[in-house]
């Protein structure tokens, strides 16, 4: 074997990339190819910054401003509003490779990502959305979400306790203990409610307010263990805009049909990236251990295997998985159907299961070199982000929605569809 054939081979078994070049449509794939080429443009610049991010807990100003001097923040938006009409592959991607240099970056801008998802889904017709829609486009607005709240409400996105009171052609709304993540950097934010006061607490609305048109009162700041740069503070949200800014869709429906995936698949795709930048890191540190000793085998390498094989796994898991929700958008009922549903949530809960069993074991791999802040082998960061992700999306209440489900359907035991 040549040195130049060795030296391919080892820049294949680095190349942690989530998406195959197969699965981005043929027209589509030029496009999304500058796309994510200038988010991996960005690592090193985002890996700067990435201690200081989560040390001090900031928002990580210098990756988004470097986001948007790339016009990266709009990709989602259709090319009849000013957008590139990126894939949701291409967008995954871009996930991970922020992630892979700091988690709060790519989780910010997956969250972001999620939240153009409602709009581009469900409001293209209504003409106040698309005109701001376009504005996404050109002044690269961050989007913020204010889906929780407090009132023994807390991350059931699908039940409110406060409701929008609608005067003439203006409704106000006052939504107390929200938990907006980078919500104090948000150009605007998509906040949800009952659609009257004495609605029930499922029928909900979501409406889209720019920072103009409401104030944040701070209850509570955001000091974690892990994903600090996410900044997710708790808030007192209160605001008035014209009716004409609430999207016409329920929002019930856009949780089924656009938030489930979106959120799901992209927040999958940020935990890999974390997951795939520990493995680098096991990989490295094995590779120096078989340098410094010529000839043995190091005592991690077995491990480091089984480290691949769990990354692989986890890979696949959500290739899959976008795999089959680009085949199922264009169908209402599809991405409705329990099958969906469950199948996205079996996602969520093992990719987040996955990446804490992937750095868990990467640690072992790399022992005190691992353990210690201060070595290039150091995953105490990766170990901090990697917990909070059960913890976020709350495994149990997922795995208990689906349970309900099952009652009334039977798994599908086909390995094609």
């Amino acid at each position: 074997m040549t040195r130049n054939s060795t030296a391919r081979r080892a820049e294949q078994a680095e190349d942690f990339s989530l998406v195959p070049a197969s699965l981005a449509p043929v027209d589509r794939k030029a496009s999304d190819k500058v796309l994510v080429e200038k988010a991996r443009a960005l690592r090193k610049l985002v890996a700067e910054h990435s201690a200081s991010v989560d040390a001090e807990a900031r928002f990580p100003k210098e990756a988004f401003d470097a986001l948007r001097k790339e016009r990266l923040l709009g990709i989602m938006i259709p090319e009849a509003l000013g957008g590139p009409e990126a894939s949701l592959t291409a967008i995954a991607e871009i996930c991970s490779l922020l992630a892979q240099n700091c988690a709060s970056t790519g989780m910010i801008y997956a969250m972001h990502q999620i939240k153009v998802s409602s709009l581009v889904t469900h409001a293209q017709d209504a003409e106040w959305h698309r005109g701001f829609m376009r504005r996404i486009a050109s002044e690269q607005l961050l989007l913020g979400s204010a889906t929780t709240e407090g009132g023994g409400v807390g991350g059931d996105l699908r039940s409110s306790n406060c409701g929008v009171d609608q005067q003439g052609t203006i409704f106000q709304l006052r939504k107390e203990g929200c938990l907006i993540s980078y919500g104090i950097e948000s150009d605007s934010i998509l906040i949800t409610a009952r659609r009257s006061p004495d609605a029930p607490p499922s029928d909900q609305v979501m409406a889209v307010m720019t920072r103009d048109q409401y104030t944040l009162e701070r209850t509570q700041v955001w000091n974690t263990l892990g994903m600090r740069g996410t900044c997710s503070d708790n808030f007192t949200f209160e605001g008035a805009a014209p009716v004409e800014q609430i999207i016409p869709a329920p929002f019930a429906d856009i949780a089924a049909q656009s938030m489930l995936a979106h959120a799901h698949l992209l927040w999958a795709a940020t935990w890999y990236g974390i997951a795939a930048d520990a493995v680098g890191r096991a990989e490295a540190f094995v590779r120096a251990e078989a340098r410094r000793r010529p000839g043995i085998t190091p005592p991690g390498a077995l491990r480091l295997a089984e480290l691949l094989t769990l990354l692989q796994r986890m890979k696949a898991l959500i290739v899959a998985g976008i795999e089959r929700y680009e085949s199922a958008k264009a169908d209402p009922d599809e991405l409705s159907s329990i099958g969906f549903v469950v199948a996205m949530n079996s996602i969520k809960v093992s990719a987040s299961q996955g990446l804490c069993e992937i750095v868990q074991l990467a640690f072992l791999i790399c022992g005190i070199h691992g353990y210690r802040n201060d070595s290039p082998h150091s995953l105490g960061r990766h170990m901090r982000d990697a917990m909070s992700t059960p913890i976020m999306i709350n495994n149990d209440r997922i795995l208990g929605n689906t349970s309900n489900l099952l009652a009334v359907y039977k798994h599908d035991p086909s390995l094609v569809r």
